[in-house]
C-alpha cells in the first residue's frame, strides 16, 4: 500500500472519538449486557424481552408490525422467534385474513415469563436513568428517535 492510499492515524484517533455510530453502538452492547446479566436467571435475554413485549397486545401481532417496531428484518425476526416457539412462550399461526402471512401471540407460558422479566426490567432500568441523572435517559431517547 502506498503513503496515498493509507489513512493517518489521527484520523483513527478522531473517529474513535466522535463517531456517533461508534459510540451508540458501543452504549448499546453496553445496555443489552447489562439487561442480559440481570435477565438471565429467567432465561432471557434483552432482546427475547423486547420481542415478547412487543407481543403483548389485546390482538396478535402481524409479523409486518413487529418488524417495524423493533426496526429488524423478517429473517432475524423469524429466527428470534423459532428459539421463542420451541420453548413454548410464542405461537405462530396462518392469518386467516392472508394466508402467506402469520399472526404472533404469546402463549400462557410466555405470558408468565414476561410477568417474572417486567420486575426486573423495571430495576434495571430504574437504575440506569439514577445514573443518568435526571431527564438524562429521556434525553436520549428523544435524541435517538429523532433519528430515521
Amino acid at each position: 500500500m502506498s503513503n496515498l492510499d493509507s489513512v493517518p492515524f489521527s484520523t483513527t484517533l478522531h473517529v474513535r472519538d466522535t463517531c456517533l455510530c461508534l459510540h451508540v453502538q458501543r452504549a448499546a452492547r453496553a445496555l443489552a449486557r447489562r439487561f442480559d446479566v440481570a435477565m438471565k436467571p429467567i432465561g432471557l435475554n434483552n432482546g427475547q424481552f423486547s420481542l415478547m413485549m412487543s407481543l403483548n397486545r389485546p390482538v396478535p401481532a402481524t409479523m409486518k408490525s413487529v418488524c417495524d417496531l423493533l426496526a429488524m428484518d423478517r429473517t432475524t425476526l423469524t429466527a428470534a422467534l423459532k428459539v421463542l416457539e420451541r420453548r413454548g412462550l410464542v405461537k405462530s399461526d396462518v392469518d386467516p385474513k392472508d394466508r402467506r402471512g402469520r399472526l404472533l401471540t404469546l402463549t400462557d407460558a410466555g405470558m408468565a415469563m414476561l410477568s417474572a422479566a417486567v420486575p426486573i426490567w423495571t430495576r434495571v432500568h430504574a437504575e440506569i436513568d439514577q445514573e443518568l441523572g435526571d431527564d438524562g435517559s429521556l434525553a436520549i431517547r428523544e435524541s435517538l428517535s429523532a433519528i430515521r
